[in-house]
């Protein structure tokens, strides 16, 4: 299986379909919302965790899906459970150039959704490039329990583009900085036990 290309897509404000209105069309959805997407959700009928999604800016069509509306789309998800109709998604959204992932079909994609553990502005994705969504799974959870509640992991990624931003204002480079001296100097210990100022001075040490 060829290897993926791992990237974080910015889908603020793009719109996007997700075709199916099951309890997995819904998590689909849920993530993209989260993302700040527009989402379109067409599907003959829907579970009720689709419907509460309404309040949070899902749009819904109950019908069935129409050929080759995937086309006038940024990003569609497929996830109908109907091998024929999600085949066809697929079909129409590769033919037009729109990214389509077809929900446990790793063939029917042309990106694969990983297992995500978000704190803040950091997030952690798994993938196993559709060979076993519970491995990614699995995985993500473990890594979950190692970032702890996130608090801690929000207050140092603040600190690190507080320090960024102050390298590039002061015309240095942040490329050639420290970043990982910094980070194993328990700059994360000391943000745990509230010594927080302690931290961005060894931050600056660090740099």
């Amino acid at each position: 299986m060829t290897a993926g290309y791992p990237v974080t897509l910015l889908m603020e404000g793009r719109s996007c379909l997700v075709v199916g209105g099951g309890r997995v069309a819904s998590r689909k959805a849920v993530g993209l919302l989260d993302a700040g997407a527009v989402v379109h959700m067409v599907a003959p009928r829907v579970s009720p965790e689709a419907e509460v999604l309404a309040a949070s800016g899902l749009t819904i069509e109950l019908r069935p899906y129409r050929s080759p509306e995937a086309a006038s789309y940024r990003l569609v998800v497929a996830a109908t459970g109907d091998p024929e109709v999600d085949g066809a998604v697929f079909r129409d959204a590769e033919a037009a150039g729109v990214w389509v992932n077809a929900a446990d079909d790793p063939v029917s994609c042309s990106f694969h959704l990983p297992a995500v553990a978000r704190r803040g502005p950091v997030s952690v994705a798994v993938s196993t490039g559709g060979a076993s969504p519970a491995l990614a799974s699995w995985l993500r959870d473990r890594i979950e329990t190692v970032l702890g509640s996130g608090a801690d992991i929000e207050v140092l990624a603040d600190l690190l583009s507080e320090a960024r931003a102050a390298l590039k204002a002061a015309g240095q480079s942040t490329e050639t900085a420290n970043w990982r001296g910094a980070l194993d100097s328990d700059m994360l210990g000391l943000i745990r036990t509230g010594q927080i100022d302690q931290a961005r001075e060894r931050l600056r040490a660090c740099l």
